[in-house]
């Protein structure tokens, strides 16, 4: 069966988690690498699944070490993320002199090598400025990458994101020879920035953590090599869960949690709360993120006379999102495809509020459909509708039978799809199988 075939359920349950765990550990000896893990930054408050990912991963065995293009950045960070013991090694302003002297010492070793790279990865068409800025930062500092991958013994570089850390992956591969990968997840990918193809072909192996994404992603494959796109799902990221009591009583409390950014569909939110309060429904809007379209928001709440009943907290740490999980009576979840492709995978707060046996309404964008299926585990519109979106809200908050019914459903697929065993276990078999340890004996 392909993987063009295979439902999410089939690729993520192919083996149990106690199976795809002890198949490991009676295996050999892990192999003398170290995984490169590449990211912009690390830990970051927004990414709390590739920490959960990196910290799984470490504590089967893995040899972990990251690096991050930029500097450090706690702001918002929980405790267990401050305390992340590393290794981790991070460039930014920093380290603009040691990159560009890692550039000139390969510029001198091996010139052609050099010049190639510059002719493939430069002057490139990128979707925006700072899709240009951040790619043209990390192409560089995949220069001082390589010197780092080489000395610390690296086996293999695996970027998390497709876009500018996948760029210095890349870079440093070519130059030293090890082996790398990438993941690629929404909006790294969507639309695809100008060395996307290169990056692909390239590739050892492609990792997605949705099902939609598999045809885009073999799409800048050669064709001889499509197979290499592998989909890992993500794993559930609370370390404690408990039910959502969802009491359906009035006021109804809503919730929505994202970055306020043009994929996340908030506007069109706002304008169904304001419809739903036209009609006469008793319903509060808990508003939880920050970002780029604070204003913007915090501007359409008050021309729509919204702000008795749309609250605005700001960011909440990931480990206290549980709390409003477990006091509002559903999830919202409105995410959009932007003009020019942008868009979410499949938002990881979806799979948290359903594991907290929480109802999700949500828009049929990406990868959302794979786990929110209309009327089985969730309520489903369709994109930039606020009518539509009013609509799901209302039928969801009337009938609690249902709801009920919906979330429970919810809850058993993700604990199936996102279980923390298979899919880490997985994701390690897969790193393992990918640098055996001859791989690593390099001049």
């Amino acid at each position: 069966m392909s993987l063009s075939e295979a439902t999410p359920e089939a690729i993520s349950t192919a083996s149990s988690p106690a199976q795809s765990e002890s198949a490991l550990r009676q295996g050999d000896a892990m192999p003398p690498f170290t995984l490169a893990y590449v990211l912009l930054w690390f830990p970051l408050s927004s990414e709390t699944f590739i920490f959960r990912e990196i910290v799984q991963l470490m504590a089967l065995g893995l040899p972990i070490r990251v690096y991050t293009m930029y500097g450090k950045v706690l702001k918002g960070c929980s405790g267990e993320m401050r305390a992340f013991p590393g290794p981790v090694r991070r460039m930014g302003v920093p380290a603009f002199f040691r990159i560009w002297a890692a550039f000139f010492r390969a510029l001198r070793r091996e010139p052609r090598k050099v010049l190639q790279l510059l002719r493939e990865g430069c002057f490139r068409r990128m979707r925006n400025l700072e899709s240009l800025a951040e790619n043209t930062w990390c192409f560089m500092a995949g220069f001082l990458l390589a010197e780092q991958c080489r000395a610390d013994n690296v086996g293999l570089i695996h970027s998390a994101w497709a876009n500018g850390p996948a760029t210095a992956a890349w870079v440093a591969s070519r130059l030293t020879g090890i082996p790398f990968a990438f993941t690629g997840r929404a909006g790294d990918i969507y639309p695809q920035d100008g060395l996307l193809r290169e990056k692909s072909r390239d590739a050892l192996f492609i990792r997605t953590n949705n099902l939609a994404n598999v045809g885009w992603l073999q799409s800048f494959c050669p064709q001889q090599q499509r197979d290499k796109v592998r989909l890992i799902y993500n794993s559930l990221t609370f370390t404690r869960r408990a039910v959502c009591e969802m009491p359906m009583r009035p006021p109804y409390r809503l919730l929505a949690v994202g970055r306020f950014a043009r994929t996340k569909g908030f506007p069109e939110l706002l304008t169904a709360m304001a419809r739903l309060r036209r009609e006469g429904a008793p319903v509060r809007l808990t508003l939880v993120g920050d970002g780029s379209w604070r204003r913007r928001l915090m501007a359409l709440r008050r021309r729509l006379r919204l702000t008795d009943c749309v609250d605005m907290p700001g960011f909440v740490p990931h480990d206290r999102l549980r709390k409003f999980m477990l006091s509002h009576d559903m999830l919202v979840v409105p995410s959009v495809v932007h003009g020019n492709g942008d868009r979410d995978g499949i938002p990881n707060v979806i799979m948290e509020a359903l594991s907290h046996r929480m109802p999700v309404v949500a828009t049929d964008v990406c990868g959302i459909a794979e786990v929110i299926r209309d009327g089985e585990t969730g309520l489903l519109t369709p994109q930039r509708d606020p009518r539509a979106l009013a609509l799901a809200v209302r039928r969801m908050l009337e009938n609690r039978g249902s709801a009920l019914r919906m979330a429970e459903a919810g809850r058993a697929l993700v604990e199936r799809m996102f279980d923390k065993g298979a899919n880490i276990t997985a994701l390690c078999e897969l790193y393992r199988s990918a640098c055996p340890p001859q791989r690593t004996e390099r001049s």
